[in-house]
């Protein structure tokens, strides 16, 4: 098993930013993809960014490239996601996700592809 604790959400007003982290404890796998999702109210859940293991290759939903950045500190097992130049559309409860799999071998995009999923934390963006 493994449990993802996500913490750093919070109000801020547009144009502001944010740094959500996901720390990992329990087993963890040596080729596993991290991501982020978030989940409006009303709203499917939807996916923001992935990372590999290694940290080199990363991918981001269109709404986010540009001013999100996902990254990793496998030493602290810990997964980020640096958030700038929000917006109130950014609204959203935000979850961290662990795939088993490599980032190539998935569809990361695909919520059901995940294995393992953190309670999510709160981000509220003000206009």
């Amino acid at each position: 098993q493994v449990q993802l604790v996500e913490s750093g959400g919070g109000l801020v007003q547009a144009g502001g930013s944010l740094r959500l982290s996901c720390a990992a404890s329990g087993r963890t796998f040596s080729t596993y993809t991290g991501a982020w999702f978030r989940q409006a109210p009303g709203k499917e859940r939807e996916f923001v960014a992935a990372i590999s293991w290694g940290g080199s290759n990363t991918a981001y939903a269109d709404s986010v490239k540009g001013r999100f950045t996902i990254s990793r500190d496998n030493a602290k097992n810990t997964v980020y996601l640096q958030m700038n130049s929000l917006r109130p559309e950014d609204t959203a409860a935000y979850y961290c996700a662990v795939c088993i799999y490599a980032i190539g071998s998935f569809n990361y995009q695909r919520t059901t592809q995940y294995h393992y999923w953190g309670q999510g934390t709160q981000v509220t963006v003000s206009s």
